[in-house]
C-alpha cells in the first residue's frame, strides 16, 4: 500500500486533503458532552394523585401501569417511586442499542392502555411520559440578594418567565424548577364547621370545580338574524376565579329560607404554593433552582453558551433585587479538556520539529511532521460518526495518547528514511524500502512516511549530526537499521 502512494504522490496529497476536510466537518457536527452515551435509555412516567399516600398510589396507580408495561419490546427492567405527597415516578429501562424515540412511543402506548384502570383524579391531573436524563447540564440559582422575595415568588417567576425561554434554546431538552411549587389557591377547611353544617369535603371539591371554570357564552345577533339586526356581539362571561375573595364567595349550599353557606364560612383561603416539600437555598437565602437537561446528541458547549446568552438578555427585564448565578456548568470540564488538547498538540508539534531539526540538521525534514501529524489527527474524527462516538472527556484523552503515538513514530519514520537517503538510495526508493516499519506500524503512519519522498538533494550530515546520531537511543537505531 505504501509503495502505491510513493509512486503516486498526487493521489496521496488528494487523500490527505480529503481526510482533513471530512475530519474538520465532522468536528463541527459531532455532539459534545462530558461523558459518552453508554447508559441505557430510560423513559419516565410521572403523575400525581392528590391526597393519596404511598401505599394507595402503589395499589391504584403504579400496579395498573406496571401490568400493562410488562412485556414491552427491549425492556430491561422497571421500577416505581411512590411518595406520601401523592407523586409517582415510574422508570422503564431499555436496552442500550435501542432508539430512545421508539422506546418513548412504546411506553406511551402502554400507558394509554392502562388509563381505563386509573382513578379519575389521576387522569384529570395528566400523565407525563418523557425521556429521562441522568444528570443536568447546568444549574441556575435565581435569588434575591437583599431578601425581598421568598421562595414561592422566585420559583413561580422562573415557571412563568424563564422556563419557556430556556426550553427553546437548541440543545436543551428539559428544564425543571426546584424550590417551591407553582401558585395555587390553598383551601384550609375547618372540621368543626363542616360537622356543624353537615358538609363533606367532596361537596366542597364539587362546588369549586363547577364554579371555577370557563363558560363560553356564545354571541348575540349572529346569523341567521331577523331583518334589521346589523351588529353581532360576542358575549364574554367571567372565567376562572383569580383572587382569594372570589374563591371565598363560592356557594356551597343554599337553603329554602334564603340563607347561603359560602366557602369562607367553613374554610380559610390563601394564595400559596402547590407543594412545599422542596426548598431551594443559595448562600443561605431562598432561591429557585433551575436544572437544565441536555437533549441527547446535541452540542453541550453550544447549548451552555446559548443558555448564558439568553439569561443575559432576560436579566435586563428582571425586577429590582433579583439576580441569578450559574452554580453548576458541566461543560467547563469539556472546554478545559479541548483547550488542553490544543495546548498539547502544539507543544508536541513544536517538540518533534525541534528534535527532528537537531538530529537531522534540516528544516525540510522538520517540516514533514508539521504537515503530516495534523492530517492523521484531524482525519481521525471522520470515523467518529461511523462508530457512534462523540467529543467527550474519554475521547479527548484517547486523542492525547494518539498525539504521543503519531509524534513518536513521526520521528522514527523520518529518521529511517533520511538514513537510506544518506546511504545513496533514491528519495522514491527510501520510503518503500522501510519494510519493517511498513509491517509493524499502523496505517496512520503512512501520512508521516510518504511525504519524505519529496526530500531530494540532501547534503551529507555534518560531524555534529553524526555525533548526535551515534548517541541516539538503542531502540531507535535498531528500528532504523533493520530497514
Amino acid at each position: 500500500m505504501s509503495e502505491f502512494f510513493v509512486r503516486r504522490p498526487i493521489v496521496a496529497i488528494v487523500i490527505a486533503i480529503l481526510m482533513t476536510l471530512i475530519g474538520g466537518v465532522c468536528i463541527l457536527a459531532l455532539p459534545i458532552a462530558q461523558y459518552p452515551q453508554i447508559a441505557p435509555p430510560e423513559i419516565q412516567v410521572q403523575t400525581h394523585y392528590t391526597g393519596a399516600d404511598a401505599l394507595t398510589i402503589e395499589q391504584s396507580v403504579a400496579a395498573p401501569i406496571e401490568q400493562q408495561m410488562s412485556g414491552v419490546d427491549n425492556m430491561n427492567y422497571m421500577y416505581s417511586i411512590n411518595a406520601n405527597s401523592g407523586d409517582i415516578r415510574l422508570i422503564v429501562n431499555f436496552d442500550v442499542a435501542t432508539d430512545p424515540n421508539i422506546d418513548h412511543v412504546l411506553t406511551q402506548i402502554r400507558v394509554s392502555q392502562a388509563q381505563s384502570q386509573l382513578p379519575a383524579d389521576v387522569i384529570n391531573y395528566g400523565i407525563t411520559v418523557k425521556k429521562s436524563t441522568t444528570a443536568p447540564l447546568m444549574l441556575l440559582s435565581l435569588y434575591s440578594p437583599k431578601g425581598s422575595y421568598d421562595g414561592v415568588f422566585l420559583a413561580n417567576y422562573a415557571y412563568i418567565n424563564l422556563v419557556d425561554q430556556l426550553t427553546r434554546i437548541p440543545g436543551i431538552g428539559n428544564v425543571q424548577v426546584f424550590g417551591a411549587g407553582q401558585y395555587a389557591m390553598r383551601i384550609w377547611v375547618k372540621p368543626d364547621q363542616l360537622a356543624k353544617l353537615n358538609i363533606t369535603v367532596p361537596e366542597i371539591i364539587s362546588a369549586v370545580g363547577s364554579q371555577n371554570n370557563v363558560n363560553p357564552a356564545g354571541k348575540i345577533g349572529g346569523r341567521p338574524s331577523p331583518p334589521g339586526q346589523e351588529f353581532t356581539y360576542t358575549v364574554r362571561a367571567q372565567g376562572r376565579l383569580e383572587s382569594e375573595e372570589e374563591f371565598a364567595n363560592i356557594v356551597l349550599r343554599a337553603t329554602p329560607d334564603g340563607s347561603i353557606v359560602r366557602l369562607k364560612d367553613v374554610a380559610r383561603i390563601e394564595l400559596g404554593a402547590a407543594d412545599y416539600s422542596v426548598i431551594g437555598r443559595f448562600n443561605k437565602k431562598p432561591s429557585a433552582i433551575l436544572a437544565l437537561y441536555q437533549l441527547p446528541g446535541s452540542n453541550a458547549i453550544e447549548a451552555a453558551r446559548g443558555v448564558e446568552k439568553r439569561m443575559a438578555e432576560l436579566k435586563q427585564r428582571f425586577p429590582t433585587d433579583l439576580d441569578y448565578r450559574v452554580t453548576i456548568n458541566t461543560t467547563k470540564a469539556v472546554t478545559e479538556g479541548i483547550r488542553e488538547i490544543g495546548k498539547t498538540f502544539w507543544e508536541a508539534l513544536a517538540l518533534v520539529m525541534l528534535v527532528v531539526f537537531i538530529f537531522l540538521q534540516g528544516w525540510r525534514a522538520a517540516m514533514i511532521p508539521l504537515l503530516a501529524v495534523p492530517v492523521s489527527l484531524v482525519g481521525t474524527f471522520a470515523v467518529f460518526p461511523l462508530l457512534g462516538f462523540s467529543i467527550n472527556t474519554l475521547s479527548l484523552f484517547g486523542l492525547v495518547l494518539a498525539i504521543g503515538l503519531v509524534v513518536d513514530d513521526a520521528i522514527v519514520v523520518v529518521e529511517a528514511v533520511e538514513h537510506h537517503i544518506d546511504e545513496g538510495m533514491a528519495p522514491k526508493e527510501a520510503p518503500a524500502s522501510c519494510t519493517c516499519l511498513t509491517r509493524t506500524s499502523p496505517p496512520m503512519l503512512d501520512q508521516v512516511r510518504l511525504p519524505t519522498i519529496r526530500i531530494a538533494g540532501r547534503q551529507s550530515r555534518t560531524p555534529l549530526s553524526k555525533k548526535m546520531r551515534s548517541l541516539a537511543p538503542v531502540s531507535t537505531r535498531r528500528r532504523s537499521c533493520c530497514c
